[in-house]
């Protein structure tokens, strides 16, 4: 496995890859990985030949300067994750090979009016303007986000539509713990206590399955019954618990369209999200968390 720190010896060592015909995979991340980033890999080397990875902690999607200063980071235990799982390249930049004098920004209307948008303002316009770099940068052929940051799964699907990149976004099932706690660098954060109460977030939705599986599709309904199960884990505080559409992440009061229920709370001071896409069938819907 090969790690590149600047943009030219990145392109100089796709060269002779991408002359030979191979397909170039990319999954980019914060790095501090876990079972859940390489499960991405995993995916990506289905459909790509040569394996690209970027670790580069994003200090402009940050919205709290303390969230950046705490992210977590062994790039030691993550370049033998990366080489286990099959990484042939990992590009590690630094802030200046990133953003040199940066006066251009990448944004996104309407599908960040909601959710995580609503509540971390300008942390989307960071993650589409360095995902939209890296994808200028590596030249993919494809790209595998996880489902766990659906807005920005769902969000960076409508960019590269937008503006034409010519790559194909796939998104990736969550992996979760074995209780069900949604695989998250940040978890590192959480006490043994709060760790054990977190598991509320999974429940609820678990709960709203079985909901949508008895017919309810009042959206309130759901997220009502899902919020008494979250706050019996006694959080922090709850951002949000909604019912959007998949295809513009609107709000909606009843299920009707695909659509996805999305969470986030804190736990102590971690902030933690979960969701479950829900997908029309010939019976009725199916939940995908």
């Amino acid at each position: 496995m090969k790690i590149v720190k600047t943009i030219a010896e990145l392109r100089s060592t796709l060269a002779g890859p991408r002359a030979n015909g191979a397909r170039i995979g990319f999954v980019p991340t914060m790095g501090y990985l876990h079972r859940g980033h390489i499960s991405l890999v995993e995916i990506s080397k289905q459909h790509s030949d040569y394996q690209v990875m970027s670790i580069f902690v994003n200090r402009i999607q940050f919205n709290d300067p303390k969230d950046f200063e705490t992210y977590p980071v062994d790039l030691k235990r993550d370049f033998d994750m990366a080489e286990a799982a099959g990484v042939d390249a990992v590009f590690l930049p630094d802030d200046a090979e990133m953003y040199r004098a940066q006066r251009t920004f990448v944004d996104i209307e309407l599908l960040t009016n909601h959710l995580c948008g609503a509540h971390r303002p300008g942390h989307f316009r960071g993650v589409y303007t360095v995902v939209c770099k890296l994808f200028n940068i590596v030249q993919p052929d494809v790209s595998v986000f996880g489902q766990k940051d659906i807005q920005q799964a769902i969000t960076i699907e409508r960019m590269v539509a937008d503006l034409n990149i010519p790559v194909r976004i796939i998104i990736a099932p969550i992996v979760r713990e074995p209780d069900g706690l949604a695989m998250s660098s940040r978890n590192k954060h959480l006490g043994a206590e709060v760790r054990e109460r977190a598991v509320v977030i999974s429940r609820s939705l678990r709960r709203a399955e079985e909901l949508i599986a008895q017919g309810v599709r009042s959206a309130g309904d759901i997220t009502a019954s899902m919020r008494e199960i979250i706050e019996s884990g006694g959080p922090s505080a709850i951002d949000y618990i909604s019912m959007v559409r998949y295809d513009d992440l609107q709000p909606v009061d009843r299920l009707e369209d695909p659509s996805v229920i999305a969470v986030a709370s804190f736990f102590g001071s971690t902030r933690l999200i979960d969701n479950m896409i829900i997908n029309k069938t010939n019976g009725g819907y199916a939940c995908i968390w």
